[in-house]
């Protein structure tokens, strides 16, 4: 088996695959998201970047079921309900521009990334309010529905425009997170059919990604944890930092592709 694994990642690919897993599912786990971001980005390291999104893509699966359901069938069905736009412009959108993920320059894909991300999250940290008026809330979900889905099928990436719906919404913690749960799990079938069918979860590279589901499950349990000792001041302030954390990686790597 690990044979099979080494003929197409190195050893030290996989090891620093396996931690890098861990630590990601710990941030999912306490926060809810950017265990896809955070691979994607580390992974875009030391591999290059079509493995890196492969290997995302079982972990990005399994952990996202366990979010979502955590607190029951009944709440997570509550949730497609009351954020079905927003939902539906993901599914319909992955499928539609995974095929572009061989097509689109990697310092293109990654500044596309990073610059909203940064952005946002520089303003809220600053003090800045970007709540959404009411009204504007439908329109709003539509529009970062569809941003989501299209980065979601070139990059395996399609949180940030959740997360800054839900900051912009002031959604409570749990909620927040239960969402992100369901929006995530909906997409990551969606986007593992359309890999399956673009050709970058193949033979090689699906059992490597299923050995990245033991680490992500592990760091999610543990992440779960420290979600439930926090309060909704810091939770929303460490969603803020990763976020910026994140855009800034994904900045560099745009950089760094040049």
């Amino acid at each position: 088996m690990i044979d099979f694994l080494l003929t197409d990642f190195t050893a030290l690919q996989i090891v620093l695959a396996l931690a890098v897993t861990l630590f990601a599912g710990f941030v999912k786990g306490a926060i809810g998201f950017a265990m896809p971001m955070l691979m994607l980005s580390l992974f875009g390291s030391f591999m290059p970047s079509e493995k890196a999104l492969a290997l995302l893509i079982l972990p990005t699966l399994v952990t996202n079921l366990a979010q979502s359901l955590r607190q029951g069938h009944g709440a997570a069905w509550a949730s497609i309900v009351k954020y079905r736009l927003f939902i539906a412009m993901v599914l319909i959108f992955i499928p539609i521009t995974a095929g572009f993920v061989r097509i689109i320059p990697q310092p293109l894909m990654y500044a596309l990334l990073a610059g909203p991300i940064v952005l946002f999250a520089g303003v809220q940290l600053v003090g800045v309010s970007l709540a959404l008026p009411i009204h504007h809330r439908r329109r709003a979900e539509i529009v970062l529905g569809i941003i989501g889905g299209m980065y979601g099928g070139i990059s395996g990436i399609w949180g940030p425009p959740l997360i800054i719906y839900l900051l912009s919404i002031h959604a409570e913690k749990s909620e927040a997170v239960r969402v992100q749960g369901v929006v995530f799990l909906l997409g990551a079938v969606m986007l593992t059919v359309a890999h399956i069918g673009s050709g970058v979860l193949n033979p090689t590279t699906a059992p490597v990604s299923a050995l990245m589901v033991v680490p992500a499950m592990i760091g999610t349990w543990l992440g779960f944890r420290a979600h439930d000792r926090l309060d909704a001041a810091r939770f929303r302030r460490w969603t803020l930092v990763m976020l910026l954390l994140t855009g800034l990686n994904l900045l560099r790597r745009a950089i760094a592709a040049l």
